[in-house]
C-alpha cells in the first residue's frame, strides 16, 4: 500500500475508532438505565455486529477482481489462512470475556466512571506492547501511564461521590473491579492483535484485517451466546423488549445500535494498529475519554464529581 493511501486510510480508521469509543459506552449504558437487565445479551451485542463486515470486504473483493487478483488460478473471497484463524479465535476468547466485564461494569457503574477507569488500559497497553511488540517508551507515554494510574486510584477512594442513588457500596465496588479487569483485557487485545499482524506468514492487505476482525467477533459472539443460554438470557428478550421504558420499537433499535457502533470501534482499533501500532489506537481511545464524560453528564445527568 502506497503512503497516500494508508494515510488516508489511517485517517478514516481514526475516525472510525473515535466514534466508537464516544457512542459505545453511551449506548450500552442507555440499555441498561432504561430497563435492560440480560448482562450476557449485552455483552452478546458488543461482537453481534460482525455481518456488517461483510460489505466492506465485498467491496474490497470486487476490486481487487477487477485487478486481477487471484491465487492458484482461482478468485478467492477470503485470503486468511489456518493459522490466523487459530490467532484471531484466541483473542475472539479473551474479546467474549472482556466484552462480559466491561458491560457487567457499565451495568453498575455511571459512564462518566467506568470511562475514567477503562482509561488505565492505555497504562497495560503500554506494559503489554513492551512485552509482545518491543515498543519503546517515550517519556510522554510514561506520564500517560503515571497520571492515568494515579486518576483511577482517586477515583476508587472518592468513589461514594459519584456512586448512584439507592446503590449499595457491594454493587459499586464490583462494577469498579470488572471494569479494572475488563481495562486489563483491553490492554493485553491491542499489542496482541498488533503481534499476530507481525507475525503473520502471509500478505497482510486491510481486507484480511477485516477478515480477521470477523473470526474474532464470531467467536466472541459464540461465547456470549453459551453463557445466554445457560442464564436464559434468550427467554427474557422478548418480555424484556415490551417493557421497555422507551418502547419496543426503540428497544430493538438501541440493540441495533449497540451491535454496529461495537463493530465501528473495533474496525477502527484493528485498522489503526494496521496502519500504525497498538499504543496509538490506546492513545486515540483515551483522548476521547473526556467526550464521553461530558456527553454521559449531558444525557443521562450522571453525577461526576471524583
Amino acid at each position: 500500500m502506497d503512503t497516500v493511501r494508508r494515510k488516508y486510510l489511517m485517517i478514516f480508521n481514526c475516525i472510525l475508532l473515535a466514534i466508537g469509543a464516544t457512542g459505545g459506552p453511551l449506548l450500552i449504558r442507555l440499555y441498561f438505565v432504561r430497563g435492560g437487565k440480560r448482562i450476557w445479551f449485552a455483552s452478546m451485542l458488543a461482537s453481534a455486529g460482525w455481518p456488517i463486515l461483510i460489505l466492506p470486504l465485498s467491496v474490497s473483493y470486487i476490486f481487487n477482481r477487477r485487478r486481477g487478483g487471484v491465487e492458484n488460478g482461482r478468485e478467492i473471497f477470503f485470503t486468511i489462512t489456518q493459522p490466523l484463524i487459530i490467532a484471531s479465535a484466541f483473542i475472539g476468547l479473551l474479546l467474549g470475556l472482556n466484552d462480559y466485564l466491561y458491560t457487567h461494569g457499565v451495568s453498575l457503574l455511571p459512564v462518566s466512571t467506568s470511562t475514567l477507569i477503562m482509561s488505565t488500559h492505555l497504562a497495560f497497553t503500554d506494559g503489554f506492547a513492551f512485552v509482545l511488540v518491543n515498543q519503546k517508551f517515550t517519556p510522554y507515554s510514561i506520564n500517560v501511564v503515571v497520571l492515568l494510574t494515579v486518576g483511577a486510584v482517586l477515583l476508587g477512594l472518592h468513589s461514594n461521590n459519584d456512586k448512584p442513588v439507592n446503590q449499595s457500596n457491594r454493587d459499586y465496588y464490583l462494577g469498579f473491579f470488572l471494569t479494572v479487569g475488563a481495562s486489563v483485557i483491553s490492554g493485553l487485545l491491542f499489542p496482541l492483535a498488533e503481534l499476530v499482524y507481525i507475525k503473520a506468514k502471509q500478505s497482510l492487505t486491510y481486507s484480511l484485517v477485516i477478515e480477521m476482525q470477523i473470526v474474532t467477533a464470531v467467536v466472541a459472539s459464540l461465547f456470549c451466546i453459551v453463557e445466554m443460554i445457560v442464564n436464559n438470557d434468550h427467554k427474557e428478550i422478548l418480555r424484556e423488549g415490551k417493557e421497555y421504558e422507551l418502547g419496543e420499537v426503540k428497544y430493538y433499535v438501541v440493540l441495533v445500535a449497540i451491535a454496529i457502533m461495537s463493530q465501528i470501534y473495533f474496525v477502527g482499533t484493528a485498522g489503526v494498529i494496521f496502519c500504525s501500532t497498538s499504543l496509538l489506537a490506546g492513545i486515540i481511545a483515551a483522548v476521547m475519554l473526556p467526550v464521553t464524560e461530558i456527553l454521559s453528564v449531558v444525557f443521562y445527568h450522571e453525577s461526576f464529581k471524583s
